[in-house]
């Protein structure tokens, strides 16, 4: 506490010491102490390659000492042009311009301005509004966070928020509508369907801009993957009303879920494809979006070929380089080839733990993008309390013994729910993916008897 009053900077929480951070390596963090964090949520789910990779810091070293900086309005580098088309030819057939900025706000904001510039040029200037998911998250820039579903980072901006509109992310462990998964999908009629075109026809498909969504819902929900067909009939919702189409793989592209993208599981083109995170593993504030060859064709037609759009920072040399650098990194270790051997390796240990103690209710998600929900029992569905903050508590046991997770809560209803994310760096071993389970199981083990201490005191006081 004496360091938050005497120091300069202003702390996510200042009321919080936080650690401070000397050096990394591998999957590990070290502190000024010489404590060790093994990293298993990659920082934000961003660290993909883990910490101390030379080469990547070596990149960007050398760009810095050519180029550090040159304005995109006026002049380009060789290594934009790499990492545009390294990326365009990893994106699905027609998506092949890319769009750099500085993080995943940022290139979801561009997305949601782009969608409204594409259908304003080319003639149907009504449409303006998107329509996201509650419990989604795409980013804290008022668009992005208009078009997200966050209810606790929405709630104090409400009167700046856009008017866009909401639907509710397919969640079949707890039905947001109450149905049952098999049931969905014996009947073929999933509601979570039935209501984005329900919403569509009520705000009028001639006003519609775009829908937003993650493949699978990240830190708000905890790792959720859709049902079967989903996105599909999504695809066809979007192409039916002349709706941009906008898949987020801020968190999921790069490898995080087996595939260099998410939206290859899913099995359809999207309009758009932002990314972020592993891009540059972290290394640089790097991000963007992958644009479907129609769009840019409506731009070149309807637009001149412009697009009233852009940052600073766009395209900037040494974190375009860091971002090379590191799809060198992910080819060279054959990192997809890893993900897909320990993502089994991790769930099944995880579900191991699930057997072990009553607090886990489910376990989620695809590759090394891993959910864990957390209930007070199991047996009887009793949820914790939002106040208990559960899997911050459970986060900070966790910390104290070695290792790192990313907690959330709010995933039923922007309130209630918790889980917390196992995200470790795509180049895990196995024996480190033991280490973090064990120092998860015994955090669990300290959590329980701190539960029965507060119920104790509850009762006696």
């Amino acid at each position: 506490m004496d360091r938050i009053k005497r120091d300069y900077v202003f702390h996510r929480d200042l009321k919080k010491d936080y650690p401070i951070i000397t050096h990394g390596e591998g999957v590990y963090l070290f502190d000024e102490n010489g404590k060790k964090y093994l990293d298993a949520c990659s920082g934000a789910v961003a660290a993909n390659l883990g910490h101390g990779v030379a080469s990547i810091g070596d990149a960007m070293a050398e760009q810095a000492k050519k180029a550090a900086f040159v304005h995109t309005m006026r002049f380009e580098t060789n290594v934009l042009h790499e990492l545009a088309e390294t990326i365009g030819k990893m994106a699905p057939d027609h998506l092949n311009k890319v769009y750099f900025t500085t993080g995943g706000s940022e290139a979801n904001e561009s997305a949601l301005k782009l969608a409204r510039q594409f259908h304003r040029d080319a003639g149907r200037p009504q449409k303006h509004i998107v329509i996201g998911r509650w419990q989604s998250y795409h980013g804290n820039t008022i668009g992005s966070l208009s078009a997200g579903g966050d209810v606790k980072r929405r709630h104090a901006y409400t009167p700046n928020l856009l008017n866009y509109a909401h639907v509710y992310s397919p969640y079949c462990h707890r039905c947001p509508y109450g149905r049952q998964k098999d049931d969905c999908l014996a009947k073929e009629n999933l509601t979570c369907l039935t209501d984005i075109e329900r919403t569509i026809l009520e705000l009028g498909p001639e006003n519609v801009s775009a829908f937003i969504a993650e493949p699978i819902v990240g830190s708000q929900q905890g790792a959720v993957p859709p049902p079967p067909g989903y996105f599909e009939k999504v695809r066809e919702l979007c192409d039916r009303y002349e709706i941009v189409l906008i898949i987020d793989e801020v968190m999921t592209g790069f490898g995080r879920t087996g595939t260099n993208f998410a939206t290859e599981q899913i099995g359809i083109e999207p309009d758009i494809i932002t990314f972020g995170k592993g891009v540059s593993a972290g290394y640089a504030p790097l991000a963007g979006m992958i644009v479907h060859d129609r769009i840019i064709n409506g731009l070149i037609q309807n637009s001149d070929g412009k697009f009233i759009h852009g940052y600073t920072y766009s395209g900037h040399p040494v974190a375009v380089a860091a971002g090379l650098a590191a799809m060198h990194v992910y080819d060279r270790d054959r990192v997809l080839e890893n993900v897909n051997e320990q993502g089994p390796y991790l769930v099944d240990r995880l579900l191991e733990l699930k057997q072990k103690h009553s607090y886990i209710s489910d376990i989620r998600g695809r590759g090394l993008l891993i959910g864990m929900e957390l209930v007070r029992d199991c047996e009887h569905d009793q949820l914790f309390d939002p106040s208990e903050k559960a899997a911050e508590t459970l986060n900070g046991i966790a910390m104290e013994l070695g290792a790192v997770f990313y907690p959330g809560t709010g995933s039923i209803d922007g309130i209630k729910g918790e889980h917390l994310i196992i995200s470790p760096p795509l180049n895990v071993t196995k024996e480190e993916i033991d280490e973090m389970v064990n120092i998860l199981d015994r955090a669990f083990t300290i959590f329980k008897e701190q539960l029965r201490k507060d119920e104790t005191y509850e009762i006696t006081k």
